[in-house]
C-alpha cells in the first residue's frame, strides 16, 4: 500500500495525540515536521525517522508542495494561525486543523470561501463527534420527540500553556476549550436561533497563586442557546475550580429518558425500567485521524464530521457567545 505522506506543524501539545494515532497507521507516513521549538521538532522527527525539519510552517511550505506531501495536519496557539491553513491552500494540500481555527473569524471566513474554491478536502479537530458514547446520544435525539432541556459543564482548573489565560490570545475558555460541547450541540440540534452570554471575573486574581500576571480572561460564563424545536441548552465554563469538581459533559432531558454524557468517560442513560452505564470504548482521535487519511486517499470526504466550512460555525457561535457577553444583548441568528 503507498502511505499517505503528512507534514506535522506544532509538534507540541495536541499534536500529541495525533502523532499516537499516526503510530497506529501504517498507512502513513510522517514526511516533514514543523516547530518553532527546536526540542518539540527534534523529538517528533526522531519519533517517525523524518529527516526533513523546518524552524515553521513557512519553511516547510517553501519546500514542500504536492509531489513531497499528500497532507497536512496544523496543531498550532490560537493566534499562531498565519498562513498555516493559506500555505496548504496555495498547495493544494488537504489538512486537517485543531480547534480554535483562528481567533478572526473574517480570516476564516476567507479560509471556508477558499477551500470551497479549490474543493480541498479538510478536517477540524472536533473530536467528539467521533466518540461512540455521543453516536448513541445523537441516535436517541433523532428519534425521540423533539424539545426539551440541555445542561453542559466544562469545569475545572487553569490549563498550562501561557496563551490559554489571556482571553486575546485564546478566545476564552468557551471558545479554546469548552468549544467541544459547543460543536456537540450544533451537531445533535443544528444550528442555534439565538445565544444569551454572562461572564464573571474577579475569582481568579492576575499573579496571585502561581496564576500568571497577565491572566484576564472569564472565571467562568454561562451561555443559553436556542434551537429550533423547542430545544434550549445551557452551558457553562468555568477554570476557577482547584480539587472538587463537578460532572463535565452534557445532560440532555427528553420526555422519557435522561441522557447524561460524562466527558469522553461514560454514557449514563436512565429510564423508568433501567439505568444503564456504558463506558467509552474507542480512541475518538484515532478515529477522527483515520477519517482524514481515508478522505485524502479515496478523495471521498463523506467520513469527515467537521469539515473546515461547518467547523467555523462553531466558532462563530463561540464568538457570538463572546459578543452577547460584552453587549449583554441577545444574538439571533
Amino acid at each position: 500500500m503507498e502511505k499517505i505522506r503528512v507534514g506535522l506543524i506544532g509538534c507540541g501539545g495536541r499534536m500529541g495525540a495525533h502523532m499516537k494515532s499516526f503510530e497506529q497507521m501504517p498507512e502513513v507516513e510522517v514526511a516533514a515536521v514543523a516547530d518553532p521549538i527546536a526540542e518539540r521538532r527534534e523529538n517528533a522527527a526522531k519519533r517517525f525517522g523524518c529527516k526533513r525539519v523546518y524552524a515553521d510552517h513557512r519553511e516547510l511550505y517553501a519546500a514542500e508542495n504536492k509531489n513531497t506531501l499528500d497532507a497536512v495536519l496544523i496543531a498550532v496557539e490560537p493566534t499562531a494561525h498565519d498562513g498555516t491553513e493559506e500555505g496548504a491552500i496555495d498547495r493544494g494540500l488537504p489538512f486537517l486543523v485543531e480547534k480554535p481555527m483562528t481567533l478572526d473569524v473574517k480570516q476564516g471566513r476567507k479560509i471556508a470561501a477558499q477551500i470551497k474554491e479549490k474543493k480541498l478536502i479538510t478536517a477540524v479537530g472536533f473530536q467528539d463527534r467521533y466518540l461512540d458514547l455521543m453516536e448513541m446520544v445523537k441516535a436517541e435525539v433523532d428519534k425521540a420527540p423533539k424539545g426539551g432541556l440541555v445542561y453542559g459543564a466544562w469545569v475545572g482548573g487553569i490549563p498550562g500553556p501561557w496563551w490559554w489565560q489571556k482571553k486575546s490570545t485564546c478566545g476564552g475558555q468557551l471558545v479554546e476549550q469548552n468549544i467541544h460541547l459547543l460543536d456537540g450541540l450544533r451537531w445533535l440540534y443544528g444550528e442555534a436561533e439565538s445565544v444569551w452570554a454572562t461572564c464573571t471575573t474577579g475569582m481568579i486574581h492576575a499573579g496571585q497563586n502561581g496564576v500568571s500576571p497577565l491572566y484576564d480572561t472569564d472565571d467562568h460564563s454561562t451561555v443559553v442557546i436556542r434551537f429550533a424545536n423547542h430545544v434550549t441548552a445551557t452551558l457553562v465554563s468555568a477554570c476557577y475550580s482547584r480539587s472538587v469538581r463537578p460532572n463535565c459533559g452534557l445532560v440532555i432531558t427528553l420526555p422519557d429518558m435522561i441522557l447524561d454524557y460524562r466527558l469522553r468517560n461514560n454514557l449514563i442513560i436512565r429510564t423508568a425500567e433501567e439505568t444503564r452505564d456504558i463506558p467509552r470504548k474507542v480512541d475518538q482521535t484515532l478515529l477522527l485521524d483515520q477519517a482524514f487519511i481515508n478522505a485524502v486517499r479515496t478523495g471521498d470526504a463523506s467520513g469527515i464530521r467537521s469539515p473546515y466550512e461547518d467547523g467555523l460555525k462553531s466558532l462563530e457561535l463561540g464568538f457570538a457567545a463572546n459578543e452577547s457577553m460584552e453587549t449583554e444583548q441577545v444574538i439571533h441568528f
